[in-house]
């Protein structure tokens, strides 16, 4: 079992994240992201299309509970992984 808030933190800091429903609506819609993480208070559940390869994560905590895991001062409503870099995410 990974710790997803060390996993997302790392991610965030070694890899390339995007942040926000618009950024992870046009990586998914490129077919860039390989993960999206949503968080539970987010309203937009059906970011990713079925017939995209990216894995879907819900994440248990609020927007602001996702921002502070990744780092950031910010909520954050759902996130795509283009890159995990150092990361073990993709494993979850």
């Amino acid at each position: 079992m990974i710790d997803i808030t060390r996993a997302l933190k790392t991610a965030s800091t070694t890899g390339d994240v995007r942040f926000g429903l618009a950024e992870t609506r046009k990586s998914v819609k490129k077919g860039e992201a390989r993960m999206v993480v949503i968080a539970s208070n987010c309203t937009e559940k059906d970011l990713v299309p079925s017939q995209s390869s990216a894995k879907v994560l819900m994440f248990r905590g609020t927007n602001v509970e996702l921002g502070s895991a990744c780092g950031k001062p910010f909520p954050i409503s759902a996130l795509a992984i283009v890159n995990p870099g150092e990361s073990n995410i993709l494993s979850a």
